[in-house]
């Protein structure tokens, strides 16, 4: 397999379900990115972070941009190979003092993909410490079989459904900070969550979700971008890629895919597999 990843990273990513940190741009980048998305909260009605979700790259073509940063995808190549389609992103701020959570969760239940090889690249736009809510996983849970989720919607949840595993022993959870302008990796099976915010520093992060391009949708046909090599299986549809920041259309597909998202009338891949 090629990439930037050393065998042991690897091997560490196969074994526990997680690496990091990984070094992606610099801390003025990362102001900068964070200036920027701050800038939607008017034109957007309210958080920006509230409506980036799943396809957030779809708000502005310096995302997309970023979701091709050359050292997030060499590192991506190393555990899925060459060619490279981004699935989704989401935005996740936590003010200072704040009380919202991601709870434990697996991507793969809610996600729809077969095979289930997607790759999360967590990119800090500031840090993200122990002290104001980084995100911690549970080595090896990836091997597991599925997770039970129960779908809270609590409004605390920054999880659109509020999906929460049940009864979850965290005491072997292992957290996975970053510095600004670092990255973590998680395999899509991978259980991981957040906690709230105590602290008096803000934590912003964007989320990539990466695939290999013979994933398959198990969930109808779906959209995605090719990030690095080539397509030879036509899997996905292509998307709307934004012009400009808040170009209309794409923002429209955006909303569109996060309300289905979000819709306990639409059925996820974990109910799907229930039945």
């Amino acid at each position: 397999m090629t990439g930037s990843l050393s065998e042991e990273q690897v091997e560490h990513f196969r074994t526990h379900g997680f690496a990091y940190p990984f070094d992606a741009i610099s801390a003025e980048e990362a102001a900068e990115y964070v200036e920027r998305l701050d800038s939607y909260d008017a034109p957007l009605g309210g958080e920006a972070q509230k409506q980036l979700k799943i396809k957030a790259h779809l708000a502005a073509p310096w995302i997309v941009d970023l979701a091709r940063n050359e050292k997030i995808l060499d590192a991506v190549e190393s555990v899925i190979g060459p060619d490279i389609l981004l699935f989704g992103a989401s935005m996740f701020s936590k003010k200072a003092h704040d009380e919202r959570f991601v709870s434990w969760h697996q991507d793969a239940a809610y996600y729809g993909l077969d095979p289930q090889e997607e790759v999360t690249c967590w990119l800090g736009l500031t840090d993200a410490d122990m002290e104001n809510g980084c995100m911690r996983v549970m080595p090896g849970s990836h091997l597991a079989a599925d997770a039970d989720h129960d779908e809270t919607y609590d409004p605390k949840n920054m999880l659109g459904r509020g999906q929460t595993i049940r009864d979850v022993e965290d005491d072997k959870s292992v957290y996975m900070p970053v510095s600004v302008g670092q990255f973590s990796m998680h395999h899509e099976r991978t259980w991981h969550a957040s906690s709230p915010n105590p602290s008096p520093r803000r934590r912003v992060g964007i989320a990539f979700f990466y695939m290999p391009t013979h994933a398959k949708s198990i969930i109808g046909r779906r959209t995605a971008t090719l990030m690095r090599g080539e397509d030879r299986y036509n899997n996905w549809d292509p998307e709307p890629l934004p012009r400009e920041d808040l170009d209309p259309v794409s923002m429209d597909f955006l909303r569109s895919s996060w309300a289905q998202y979000t819709d306990p009338d639409v059925p996820q891949a974990a109910i799907i597999k229930a039945d």
